[in-house]
This record gives structure tokens, C-alpha cells and sequence, in this order.
């Protein structure tokens, strides 16, 4: 993995572009469906910053280019996971299968990418900064040839005990973060470039913007 050094919170600030409060764009997903809806919410500003409202369950989402170094990521908001604190992450995204951090706070998202990429990528749920479970996919961060399917398998069960720590009941909520950057399905995507309108196939901003 090479996200271009160490991640730090900062890589997931989303400035409010100088507002007190910001309609946004927001992806909307639906567990065990691989369709997401666009919807819209007013975010209220902190320190210059948009945040995660877990009130209204709505986390922050990034996408991180871990292939070649470039620094490039993408933000957005995301609801329908029901996180409550900290932080989930993955490699496994299709279809570019960068870095996809999902969470309530910017540190959490941050711990959770290092320490994917110190084992090379895979799955992981954090929360006050700690990791509670990581299955580490060395081989391109999608496979392991290290353990067996019934190690494998414990793994996995540990990490299902992780994710409803953290409030989310979603069954297999990887499966379904996984298709947040596939960027060829309706309605609203997230890739390493930003937002993208899948019926339109363009990009689009975070923060909506104001109509004439």
C-alpha cells in the first residue's frame, strides 16, 4: 500500500467554504442492495469544518489512492450504516480497490487507515482510537495466503462483534461499504476524484450549491 506517508486526521477536514451551516450531498445506502440513493443535509459548521452527525446518522466517507502514492482522496457523507463512534475501513472497494474509510470521527478514520496500511490492507473497525478487530488481507489487500479458512473464519466472526460494538447492525456492512466507490451504479458514488452522479456520469461538489 503507498498512501503517500502516514494519514493523519487533517486528510479527512471538510472545510464549510466559509458557511455557518452547508446543504450537502449525501449517499445514501441500503443494506444487502447494491443501489444508493442521493439525498440531501444541512450540516452545521464547526471551527470552519463539516463533521459526522451520528444524531442523524450521518458519517463521513473518504476514498484514499493507495496504489501509486498520489495523495489524491475524496470526502463525502454517507448514511444507513448506524455507526455511533469510531471508525470502520477496508481495501476491499471496487472496483479501483483504494483505501475506503467510513466514521464518526476524523481521528478514528485516520487510525484506521494506518493501520490497514501497516499490514499491507484488509478490513478493520476502530474506536477511541484503538483498534478493536483488524483481518489483514496482505496479498493486494484483497487476499491472505497466510491463514487458513478456518482462521480466516474466526477472523471475520471477531470482526462482526467489532462493527455492532460501534452501533452498526448492518448484516455484512463491508459488503456493502465495499460498493460505495463503484462508480458505474445509480445513483451517487464516491471515488479517490470526488463525487460521482452515476446518471450522469459527472462529478459533483460535496457542498450543494446554491440554485439561481
Amino acid at each position: 500500500m503507498n498512501l503517500g506517508g502516514p494519514v493523519t486526521e487533517e486528510r479527512f477536514a471538510v472545510s464549510a467554504a466559509g458557511r455557518t451551516q452547508a446543504p450537502v450531498r449525501v449517499i445514501e445506502v441500503v443494506p444487502e442492495k447494491v443501489g444508493t440513493f442521493e439525498r440531501r443535509a444541512v450540516l452545521t459548521t464547526v471551527d470552519g469544518q463539516l463533521h459526522a452527525d451520528t444524531q442523524r446518522d450521518i458519517l463521513k466517507a473518504a476514498v484514499l489512492e493507495r496504489h501509486r502514492g498520489t495523495g489524491k482522496t475524496g470526502l463525502g457523507f454517507v448514511t444507513g450504516f448506524g455507526i455511533q463512534e469510531g471508525a470502520i475501513a477496508s481495501t476491499v472497494a471496487h472496483d479501483a480497490h483504494n483505501l475506503l474509510v467510513v466514521g464518526a470521527d476524523d481521528r478514528d478514520m485516520a487510525v484506521a487507515a494506518n493501520a490497514l496500511a501497516e499490514c499491507g490492507g484488509g478490513l478493520v473497525v476502530v474506536r477511541g482510537g484503538a483498534v478493536l478487530c483488524r483481518v489483514a488481507l496482505p496479498v493486494a489487500g484483497l487476499m491472505n495466503d497466510e491463514r487458513t479458512a478456518e482462521e480466516m473464519s474466526r477472523e471475520v466472526a471477531e470482526l462482526g462483534r467489532a462493527w455492532e460494538a460501534i452501533g452498526c447492525r448492518m448484516a455484512s456492512p463491508f459488503m456493502t461499504m465495499a460498493l460505495l466507490s463503484l462508480a458505474c451504479l445509480p445513483e451517487l458514488r464516491l471515488t479517490d476524484r470526488g463525487l460521482v452522479d452515476c446518471r450522469t456520469f459527472r462529478f459533483v461538489p460535496l457542498i450543494v450549491e446554491e440554485e439561481a
